[in-house]
């Protein structure tokens, strides 16, 4: 009996080492969302400026969520200048850009959004419901929309000015459906 709890011990720890050996080798950012291809969660949040923002009120156009926050150091200090020029430079094509804070105090997200310039709409989702809604486990977090309003790409880490393009590109590129 004493022989067997001496192997006992090691053979238990087998599973547990070959599930953290398969964990170690997988990239976070390859797991597909399963929401890529449905319509993206709908909601409605008060900017930064006290406006209402609403999903649905940019159907039709090309649209692009962002999930950020300020302490989320250096990814989204990287990325806010890229998504500023990219929404200035397609906003005039039906594109729109909306940034979703997370996790962040109200002055820490103005001063992010002071110091960078930025002038798409930016709201908090101080309930969180909204990350949750879209499977957001970690920022920065972007989702690219159709205009129908599916998600067709969920971009993990700092989008850049290559992926914000070559995605925004294809999605305008597709054919108007009523």
């Amino acid at each position: 009996m004493k022989r067997l709890w001496r192997w006992l011990i090691p053979l238990a720890a087998l599973p547990v080492l070959a599930l953290l050996a398969y964990g170690f080798r997988v990239n976070p950012r390859d797991i597909p969302s399963p929401l890529v291809g449905r319509a993206a969660p709908s909601f409605t949040l008060q900017t930064l400026d006290g406006a209402p923002l609403s999903l649905e009120a940019h159907r039709g156009k090309v649209v692009v969520v962002n999930f950020w926050a300020s302490w989320c150091y250096p990814a989204c200090y990287e990325e806010a200048p890229i998504l500023e020029r990219n929404w200035r430079a397609y906003r005039d094509r039906d594109v729109v850009v909306l940034g979703v804070d997370i996790q962040d105090t109200r002055e820490a997200a103005e001063k992010f959004i002071r110091d960078f310039g930025l002038t798409f709409p930016n709201a908090r989702d101080l309930k969180g419901t909204v990350s949750v809604d879209y499977g957001v486990y970690g920022v920065p977090e972007t989702f690219f929309l159709d205009r129908q309003g599916r998600i067709r790409v969920k971009h993990v880490s700092a989008v850049t000015d290559e992926v914000f393009r070559a995605t925004v590109d294809r999605l305008l590129s597709e054919p108007r459906t009523p």
